[in-house]
This record gives C-alpha cells, structure tokens and sequence, in this order.
C-alpha cells in the first residue's frame, strides 16, 4: 500500500472520439450547400495527433474550423488541447491549417502546474513531474481535495484529468 495518498495529473484527447468528430464533420461539409463545389478536406493523422484542414479561401476555412470545433465538443473532445495552428497559404486562394492535439502535459506547462502547487502553499504536498503526468502526494486526503480544486480553478491552457487517485 502506497505511503501516501496521491492522484496523477494528465491530459489528452480520445483520438477515437477525434476521429468520430472527424468524421461527422467531413459528412456535414458534404451535405452543406455553402460548401457546394468546393475543395475542402479535414484529415485525421492518429501517429502524429493533428488534424489537417484545406479550403478554398479563408472564409470556408473559418467555417471548416467552426463546423469541426462543434463536432469536436459534441464528442467530449477537451478543445482547450487543440493547438491551432496559423493558416497558410497555397496556390490561388488555397489555405492549409493544422491543429494539433496535445496528449500529454508539455515539460513547461508541468512546470508551471509543479511551481503553482509549491507557491499555493499547500503544507505537505508533494508534486512530482513523472513524463507526460505530474503525480500530487500528501498525507492528508483532504489536502489533495484541495489541489484539485485549486487546479481545477487555474489555467494552465489545458483542460486537465486527475486520475489514478489513491487513498
């Protein structure tokens, strides 16, 4: 039995629900009438976790984004860890985007998540950076109550799990 009692911070996104919001997404660009004759794609990449968009011009690529960010939060997808990226031009009036999804906690974000618990003030709370998770210890159940309340009050840009609690 573990020392102490502890909970992981994480984060990350369903790619399978990603892939269903993709999906639904693509069926509603082809049904749409303002999307009629256009030559606009969004693709799915699970290996590297980011979504790719192309459209005609910036005003179906705005529209694109807006149909797959309401797919995305029907689906439960956390759209705080979306990293949408600048649009780039291609030929003619063409844009591409690409919006990565974040799957696990950044080394600097994790910091930041580490340094807030240490200057809250918690007594006898431990944050440790353990990969892409941080894991909060302390000898007081009620003390881990209050870290996640805390962090659920902050913003660190990313919507944030607590799992693997211990008790």
């Amino acid at each position: 039995m573990a020392a102490n009692p502890s909970f992981d911070v994480s984060t990350g996104a369903d790619l399978q629900e990603v892939d269903n919001a993709v999906n639904q997404a693509v069926k509603e660009v082809g049904q749409r009438y303002d999307f009629k004759d256009s030559h606009c794609t969004i693709e799915l990449d699970r290996t590297k976790a980011e979504i790719r968009l192309a459209a005609d011009n910036e005003f179906r690529m705005d529209a694109l984004l807006d149909i797959l960010r309401t797919k995305l939060v029907k689906r439960g997808v956390p759209v705080r860890n979306l990293r949408i990226g600048d649009p780039i031009p291609g030929a003619g009036t063409s844009v591409r985007r690409t919006i990565g999804i974040a799957q696990g906690i950044p080394q600097d974000t994790a910091k930041k998540i580490v340094k807030a618990i240490k200057d809250h003030g918690f007594k006898k709370v431990q944050a440790s950076i353990q990969g892409e998770e941080i894991r909060v210890t302390a000898p007081s159940k009620d003390e881990l109550q209050q870290v996640i309340a805390f962090l659920r009050g902050g913003d660190f840009e990313l919507e944030l799990k607590f799992g693997n609690y211990r008790g």
